[in-house]
């Protein structure tokens, strides 16, 4: 959780919190890699919160370093997610209105991290079987990806 994230909820404890966050779907031949969190066991593409002065695109590449050790050579615009399928409880009880802002990441360099602090393990899945465990907020930015595939390399992903 970022600093600014930190004071904030010292501020207003658990209450409902409105943050802009950065996501990474990584593709790579077919297959989409995805993070097991620590926070609530789900499957998850990589993101966080934008800190102050940075842009979304810094932010995703930030936060796929950090979660992945993978740095971002290029992304590209997957969408801008909002709406009631984008309003979440955290598993310790903070509540927020997720605005995401996701890309997705075909050219990258470095190596996996096997774990970090938000994350229980990183592992590649074939487009066509995704885990049925995937983090609350990221059901919908995932069909968006997948659809995005569809069209792109004409996978029959589900």
């Amino acid at each position: 959780m970022s600093g600014y994230i930190q004071n904030i909820r010292s501020k207003i404890g658990h209450d409902r919190l409105i943050t802009v966050g950065a996501g990474v779907f990584v593709y790579k031949e077919g297959q989409v890699l995805l993070q097991k969190r620590k926070d609530n066991k789900c499957w998850a593409m990589h993101g966080g919160a934008v800190e102050i002065g940075e842009t979304t695109e810094e932010a995703a590449k930030r936060e796929l370093w950090e979660e992945t050790g993978l740095i971002a050579n290029n992304l590209e615009l997957l969408g801008v997610f909002s709406g009631k399928d984008m309003l979440y409880t955290y598993p310790n009880g903070d509540k927020v209105y997720i605005i995401g802002i996701n890309y997705v990441c075909k050219d990258f360099s470095g190596d996996l991290l096997t774990e970090t602090n938000e994350t229980l393990s990183l592992k590649w899945f074939d487009i066509n079987k995704l885990p049925e465990e995937i983090s609350p907020p990221d059901k919908k930015p995932l069909q968006a990806f997948i659809d995005y595939i569809n069209v792109q390399y004409k996978h029959k992903a589900k």
